[in-house]
């Protein structure tokens, strides 16, 4: 079955490489937003785009910011299961400080190259063991496309939630603390967990398709 894997806020795909999932991993790189445009616009391009929701039986896994644009996929089509990792089922789930954020709206404000944080900083926030992956992932950002991503995220108005969900958060993730009961928490696991705790989130992900979707 094939699992339409969507990445992080300026990350991209190489972030999925070191899961081991029994399924078919089919990328959806970011495309290019227009202008101011809706987070749901945006997800209904993708879906075209990657003909997501063309066969009968399809999951859907999204990693911080992508879990946003995973969720807004899953409420227009119909996957077997969506997958959520270091990311928010609904708006309520962001912290305080991103939604005063948000009804502020600074972000118009700030031109994009201040929106690429020195690096010792994001490590932090991150909390990653792998340096040279996440600067190398820092390093190829399109700034344009992190303060579109940024603005939808502050703005996010979901309150809807999905059926035949996985969601999977860290327990020190410093950037979308983990705050819903239907969370599996991950002991110690940061931002970047889907590097750093591939090998629990991968078993975790695999037994609980096989378990409560009937897929082998």
């Amino acid at each position: 079955m094939k699992i339409f894997t969507i990445s992080g806020l300026g990350a991209d795909q190489r972030v999925f490489k070191y899961l081991t999932l029994e399924h078919n991993l089919i990328p959806v790189e970011w495309i290019k937003p227009e202008k101011k445009e809706p987070i749901i616009e945006y997800s209904k391009r993708l879906i075209k785009e990657y003909g997501i929701g063309n066969e009968q039986e399809f999951g859907i896994l999204g990693v911080s910011f992508g879990g946003l644009i995973a969720t807004e996929i899953s409420k227009l089509t119909k996957p077997k299961f969506t997958i959520l990792i270091s990311s928010v089922e609904t708006k309520n789930e962001l912290s305080g400080i991103i939604r005063i954020f948000g009804k502020t709206k600074i972000i118009e404000l700030i031109p994009e190259r201040f929106l690429n944080p020195p690096k010792l900083i994001a490590r932090f926030m991150f909390g990653t063991k792998k340096k040279e992956l996440l600067n190398s992932i820092l390093d190829d950002t399109d700034l344009n496309f992190t303060k579109w991503a940024i603005r939808e995220l502050v703005n996010w108005k979901n309150e809807s939630k999905l059926l035949n969900l996985i969601k999977i958060g860290g327990s020190k993730d410093k950037m979308l603390p983990p705050k819903e009961k239907n969370t599996i928490l991950i002991d110690k696991g940061e931002h970047f967990m889907i590097v750093d705790k591939a090998e629990e989130i991968s078993k975790i992900i695999n037994g609980k398709i096989k378990t409560h979707h009937n897929t082998v």
